[in-house]
This record gives structure tokens, sequence and C-alpha cells, in this order.
């Protein structure tokens, strides 16, 4: 059998043998409702319960400050979309960033829409924001700002420490959201310390189940349910609880928790084993992004100009080896990354984009295997 070396970790990961155990209990045995008042109920709401506190714990806020979502996607379009139609009176402006994920994307244009002004922060060719372009885009109409902590392409980590700084001196201040979806369980955040008001996270992206997240709503911050019709989640977001997703996303979390320091040092010895290597060895390799020593951990684009990237991925698949283009948001789609334009590639380093993302499971090995078969990919697809 051929051996899998899976480097796209950002679009999702494996679950855990210990979160499939957990789902699994969940699913044959702890299968009441939460809301019913019988033992089978009773359990479930404590398993929601602890999976709650594990989830707020890795964050290190209170555990009533945690709201169960369907993914990442509800929890940034929950975030913008709740406090816009919460604080349209005091003003109509939300401020964002060019390279968010399409769920807070989409979500911003939706609101242009309705009326909603947005203005769109650039970055710089590292993929982050000037804190200066963000204190100039404030106005006493600005009632939400929106940056992301890790972007998912480019592993660029955006200064969330001087956003927060600069929106604590508004008066009134205008409500903080951070998608940390790539960014939680790999780097620390503590919304506390930084200002923070709201917080999406998601399961699969730490080795949990698809289709569960979460967000931190900070305790007096206002925010419109999106779904109504339940008193779940402390009557913010309706529907019965998907306990064996929450149960899984509080044993994905545990995990993470538990291998924090390790795993981010393990991460970012491949990615500068990589990087160095590939750079080193195949001639005209472009990093995009942060120095493999800066940035996220685990995320490392490279562009190998004369070389497409989608039949790159897939000369490296009939080896075994997976890793992607991109954003899985839009991966079937044939126009460029929006975040790879808005740091100024040129059109062949677009095309020849490639994205690794890594996990605490990946190994050395695993590395020296990926060099040697991409330095004879990108070789041969030249030579075409």
């Amino acid at each position: 059998m051929k051996q899998e070396i899976y480097l796209d970790n950002s679009a999702t990961t494996r679950a855990l043998p210990e979160v499939v155990q957990a789902v699994s209990a969940a699913l044959e045995n702890n299968y009441g409702n939460p809301s019913s008042l019988h033992g089978k109920g009773v359990a479930a709401e404590r398993a929601v319960r602890q999976a709650r506190a594990a989830v707020a714990s890795l964050l290190g806020v209170k555990a009533e400050e945690i709201f169960f979502t369907s993914g990442g996607t509800e929890a940034n379009n929950w975030a913008l979309r709740g406090v816009a139609l919460s604080h349209r009176r005091r003003g109509n402006h939300v401020i964002t960033t060019v390279v968010e994920h399409p769920s807070v994307l989409r979500a911003c244009q939706e609101l242009e829409a309705e009326g909603y002004q947005v203005t769109y922060l650039p970055v710089d060719r590292t993929g982050e924001i000037s804190p200066d372009d963000l204190a100039s885009a404030l106005t006493p109409e600005t009632i939400l700002v929106s940056v992301m902590h890790v972007n998912n392409e480019v592993g660029a980590v955006q200064p969330l420490q001087q956003v927060g700084a600069l929106l604590r001196k508004r008066e009134p201040k205008p409500v903080f959201h951070v998608d940390a979806i790539q960014g939680y369980g790999k780097l620390p955040l503590n919304p506390y310390d930084l200002g923070i008001d709201l917080v999406s996270v998601s399961a699969h992206k730490i080795h949990g189940p698809k289709g569960v997240g979460a967000l931190f709503i900070r305790e007096g911050v206002r925010l419109k349910p999106l779904l109504v019709g339940g008193e779940q989640e402390a009557n913010l977001r309706a529907g019965t609880e998907n306990v064996p997703g929450i149960v899984g996303l509080g044993s994905a979390t545990a995990a993470a928790r538990g291998r924090m320091s390790q795993g981010l040092e393990h991460m970012r010895g491949l990615k500068t084993a990589l990087a160095s290597r590939v750079m080193g060895e195949i001639p005209g390799t472009r990093l995009n992004g942060p120095s493999p020593e800066q940035g996220a951990p685990h995320i490392l684009n490279l562009s190998f100009p004369g070389v497409k990237g989608e039949v790159l991925i897939h000369t490296l698949e009939t080896d075994g080896i997976y890793v992607s283009t991109g954003s899985a948001c839009h991966s079937r789609r044939n126009d460029p990354s929006h975040v790879l334009v808005a740091m100024g590639l040129k059109k062949k380093e677009l095309d020849g984009a490639i994205r690794f993302s890594f996990s605490h499971l990946n190994t050395p090995e695993e590395i020296d295997m990926v060099v040697e078969r991409l330095a004879e990919a990108v070789r041969d697809l030249r030579s075409l």
C-alpha cells in the first residue's frame, strides 16, 4: 500500500483516535437530548457542559461565554451579522481585511447590500495589515472590527495586540471579532488580554469532527441570534445540540491544549525544514507570506513559476502526497487566490502557488520524501 503523506491540514485534519472514540460513545450510548429532564438528557447535558469548559479553558475564558455552532462559517456569520444587527442604531461601519476567509468577506458583502459601510484593510507583501491603516479607517460610526488571527493560505499572523490596543482607546469601543479558526489549538490566544470580544473556532481544524464549532461571546456583548425557535445556548442559538460533534470538539480541544507547546515547536521545525530544502534545491521557488521562522508554525505557501499549481497537486497525489493550491472553500474555482492577489503576486506566481500545511502527526521523514518527489515533479512539468 502506498504511503500517504497528508499536508493539507489547513483544509481539514484527520480525527484523533480518542476523538473518534468519544464521538462514537456519544452516538451509541450518550444519545439523549440535553433538554430532556430524564437521566439520558442529564447525561447528554453534562457532556456538553464538559466540552464547553474544555473550549473555554484553551482560550482562558468563562465556560458560559462559549456558544456552540455548526462550524466556523456559522460562527463568523453570527459574529458579523449579530453585531451589525444589534448595533445598527449606534453606527453602520464595519472594518475587516482583504485577506479574510470567504465566510467573513461574503458576510460583509451581504451587509453592504443592506446599507452598511465596510472598509477592507490592505495587507503588505507578507499578508499582514498595518495598525496605522486601521487607525485611519476608524470613525465614530465604526461598530465592528473583524481581523483574523492566522491567515489560512499563507500563515500570516495579524497584529491582534496592536488592534486591541487601538480599539480600547475608542469610546464607545467597537466590537472586536477574531476568526481564530486556523490559530486555535496551535498558537496561544487570550481574548481578555487582547481586548477581543468575539472569537470563532472550528473542530475539524484541530483533529475533531466536521460540522461543529463555537463562538466566544464576551460577557456583556450584544449579539442578535441568527437562528430562533428554541432556548438552547442561553436563547442565543436555537436547535438541538449536536452532542456527538460537541463532545468531539471538547476531546480535540483537550488534546490540543496538552500538546500546544510541543506541537508548535514540532510543526515549526517541519515547516522550516521543508522551506529551506525546497528553496535551496528547486530553482525559482518563491516564498509567499512571512518567513518560515515567523508567522504560523503550520502553514507554508510557495510558488513554482512555470508550473500550474493544479497540475502539480495532482502529480504529487499519484505518490500519495496531499497538498493544496489554497483555501478549500474555493479550490474548485479557476480564479486566483484573493489573498495572494492582495499580496501583489504576479500571474506566474499565482498560477504556481502551493500550500503545505502541517500537523503534529507529520514527521521529518515525510518531509524528506516530499522534497524529493516535489523536485522531480517540478522539473518534469517545467520540461513539458
